[in-house]
């Protein structure tokens, strides 16, 4: 049996799992997600520790078993987001930046787009690790001495072997914008650019296999599997060759495909990422905003009582007569990276209700990938979806009509944990489809509706605030 650990941005789930690939018990703590100004989103990376020490904990309880009945540990993780700790005690020397924090968009103005893109596959933006890195380094302390960095699954692997490993793995240290496409490794100019010494930087090792012995609840295990989450993901959903996707539906939505070994800078709009396979790339659209769409207007605007009714609410009205939302709440991601982008709600009217603001959020979330999709050169030969908006029927239907392809969408939505169990094990899993969605609105339909979803998003990228 895996323990699977997914450290996320919103909760730290744990899954049990057995030798072919069932979920035998799982457990699940919130994230405390702190906003101290606007724009600056952080974690407390004591509670991400506690939160997985809780999970795992919950987990095994489910499963009847105990840590030592397992046989390694998986671990997949929010990917950007910024750790920086003292190498002496252990200890965060600030909270974390979470990917999602936009205080350094104006240091991403100033860098130089081509040069950073030729070397990491990725775009100046303040979603990426080193200017997070940088930040904390002139705000959080007096000198880099004696402190180390890392993404969360860094700091999750440190405290597991305590302080023993301070490592990574090729497809987190691919966000951190100082690893390099060509190399596979960090990168001097990189690390010139940003100010950051080497010494501050875990070592790379493959995705699957020994990172290290952890201790946990009582038990020695081997972590034997490491993965960003999003890539885990493509691993657990079994996208192994060139032109198979997948999309996961969280709080952000991201779509990775699959493009073999290549290395070269990626189209337009996209990101080229390392794979959890060895020496293989993916193609990347982050969405930054999707789920988290839904979670404003039920926390933010007390207008869904859950985010589950949305579903309900978009399917008691036979169109969206006209209101779109742009959620950039936190910028735009692909295929525009517009980090100044405001979010925007158009085509109100008095006949408006809440159910036109339900459908507006999830018709977001599919048009936004549809965006994506569309930036890939030739496309995409297979969609599979995971996250827990993969569970509302109404978008994944809306998803299949929009893109005018199936949707296949998996029987286990924690296809994250299932990847990093999956790659602790040393085997990509067996994967079947529990639903399979077809297409049914005419293009000339669907064509439309992304038509005026397009001149909404025009309209939020001109709405930012002037400088």
């Amino acid at each position: 049996m895996i323990l699977a650990i997914d450290q996320g941005t919103t909760a730290t789930t744990c899954l049990v799992v057995d030798d072919g690939g069932r979920v035998l018990g799982r457990g699940s703590r919130p994230v405390e997600q702190r906003y101290p100004r606007p724009g600056w989103v952080e974690h407390d990376p004591e509670q991400l520790w506690s939160s997985v020490t809780e999970s795992a904990a919950d987990a095994l309880a489910a499963a009847g078993v105990s840590a030592a009945d397992m046989g390694a540990i998986g671990i997949t993780n929010q990917r950007e987001t910024t750790v920086l700790w003292e190498r002496s005690s252990g200890h965060a020397v600030a909270d974390a930046i979470v990917w999602q924090d936009r205080r350094t968009a104006a240091a991403c103005a100033d860098l130089p787009a081509g040069l950073i893109r030729e070397l990491t596959g990725l775009v100046p933006d303040p979603y990426f690790s080193a200017t997070k890195l940088a930040w904390l380094l002139e705000h959080a302390v007096d000198s880099p001495e004696g402190l180390a960095f890392g993404t969360v699954d860094s700091w999750l692997i440190w405290k597991l072997t305590g302080g023993e490993v301070h490592a990574t793995d090729p497809t987190n240290a691919s966000r951190t914008m100082l690893w390099s496409l060509r190399t596979f490794g960090w990168d001097d100019r990189l690390l010139e650019l940003f100010g950051v010494s080497a010494d501050l930087l875990p070592e790379i090792r493959p995705s699957s296999g020994m990172f290290g012995e952890g201790r946990l609840l009582g038990a020695r295990l081997p972590v034997m599997g490491v993965a960003g989450d999003q890539q885990a993901a493509l691993f657990g959903q079994a996208c192994l060759e060139p032109g198979q996707a997948k999309v996961t539906y969280g709080t952000g939505s991201f779509l990775l495909v699959n493009d073999g070994e290549r290395r070269d800078p990626p189209p337009h709009g996209l990101v080229r990422t390392a794979a959890a396979q060895p020496g293989v790339t993916a193609l990347e659209g982050s969405v930054f905003v999707s789920g988290a769409a839904l979670q404003w207007l039920r926390d933010g605007l007390g207008i869904l009582a859950d985010a589950g009714d949305s579903g309900r609410l978009a399917a008691s009205l036979d169109g969206n007569d006209g209101v779109y939302f742009v959620p950039a709440l936190a910028g735009l991601g692909s295929p525009w990276w517009d980090a100044d982008a405001r979010g925007l709600i158009t085509g109100l009217t008095r006949g408006s209700t809440r159910a036109h603001l339900a459908r507006a959020a999830l018709e977001a979330i599919a048009y936004q990938v549809r965006d994506v999709v569309e930036a890939i050169p030739g496309g995409v030969i297979a969609l599979r979806a995971d996250g827990g908006a993969a569970a509302n029927g109404w978008l994944m239907q809306f998803q299949a009509d929009l893109l005018g392809m199936a949707v296949e969408v998996a029987v286990e939505r924690e296809m994250t944990a299932l990847g990093a169990a999956a790659l602790a094990a040393g085997r990509p899993p067996a994967v079947t489809a529990g639903r399979i969605y077809e297409p049914r609105m005419s293009r000339d339909q669907a064509d439309a509706l992304h038509h005026d979803w397009l001149v909404a998003v025009q309209r939020a990228r001109s709405a930012a605030p002037a400088s």
